[in-house]
């Protein structure tokens, strides 16, 4: 199963919750899900949703704190989503429904937000709405650089009402239009974490937490595999270039180098990935680090003088294309 539906299966779920909670959720999936429609010139309520379980808990709430008997069917999604959707449809009592979740205004004008009552309501109440607005239109992604979780929203003023009830409760959301769809979205790890478990998703968040962990300590890992790769790769050309310096300073002087600047160029060929300090321990008698490479250093500038002397190569000329000492 996606994320999206852990989280709704996990929201369903949820019971006993106090009546004005209750009243908060089933109207904001109302407000997302669908709304209102004309139907023989009277109003009618309906929402559509993805799941069967959740179609079933509208129809209780209704009936439950509103006293109607929804009718539920099976419909094709006018959005182009796939899977089978449910519609939730409240017919004979519409009007009444809707102006008694604030759907329609004292004038039975619609209201294109959300009733005011539900947005300034108490954190439990303002945690009703953003579960409805999970339920009915919501979508997680998993951890990483693009994690989100997303809200479409029926209209540009519904979703600056989400916002807003996410501001009280302490959550950075944004709203966007994407496709001419109005959307909320919330993008950090921590704000999605919290806002997942405000809405009663524990679990789920709890989950997608420890995911994110992982996969951040992974992330972290391969920078440092990637940057201890580069340093090796650095080392090792530096040490290919180095040994050809030594070669080709070597050749240069022949027999005129002196014994202790020989030596030092002749451990370095001999020893072609070990570190200055491993090539002074390697000298008789030992030798400290800074010794070696003073030793070839010298080497290497003695070599490229004569070399200009006698209008040859110089030592540089030895190193292999595109490498760096």
């Amino acid at each position: 199963m996606s994320l999206t539906t852990d989280v709704k299966a996990e929201l369903v779920s949820i019971r006993n919750a106090a009546p004005t909670v209750r009243v908060a959720e089933v109207t904001t999936i109302l407000r997302f899900a669908g709304g209102l429609h004309s139907i023989a010139n009277r109003v009618a309520v309906e929402a559509e949703v993805d799941a069967e379980a959740l179609a079933r808990r509208v129809v209780r709430d209704l009936m439950e704190i509103y006293g109607v008997r929804p009718e539920i069917a099976q419909v094709q999604s006018g959005t182009g989503q796939e899977g089978v959707r449910y519609a939730v449809r409240v017919i004979a009592a519409g009007e009444t429904l809707a102006r008694q979740t604030g759907l329609l205004d004292q004038r039975r004008r619609p209201v294109r937000g959300l009733p005011n009552r539900l947005t300034t309501g108490s954190r439990e109440e303002l945690a009703g709405v953003w579960r409805g607005a999970f339920l009915a239109a919501g979508s997680l992604g998993e951890p990483g650089r693009s994690a989100v979780l997303e809200v479409s929203c029926p209209t540009s003023e519904a979703a600056m009402a989400l916002v807003g009830a996410a501001h009280r409760l302490g959550i950075a959301a944004k709203a966007r239009e994407v496709r001419g769809t109005p959307r909320v979205v919330v993008r950090e790890g921590e704000a999605i974490r919290s806002i997942l478990s405000i809405i009663g998703a524990g679990r789920t968040a709890a989950a997608w937490e420890e995911l994110r962990q992982r996969r951040e300590v992974r992330a972290g890992v391969n920078r440092l595999v990637n940057f201890d790769d580069a340093n090796l790769r650095r080392s090792a050309q530096a040490a290919v270039a180095a040994c050809a310096r030594v070669e080709r300073a070597l050749e240069i002087l022949g027999e005129e180098a002196p014994d202790h600047l020989r030596m030092a160029g002749e451990l370095r060929l001999a020893h072609r990935e070990a570190s200055l300090d491993e090539l002074g321990h390697h000298a008789d008698p030992p030798l400290t680090k800074d010794a070696v490479a003073g030793r070839i250093r010298r080497l290497l500038a003695m070599a490229d003088k004569r070399a200009q002397q006698e209008g040859i190569p110089d030592t540089e000329s030895a190193v292999p294309a595109g490498l760096d000492e």
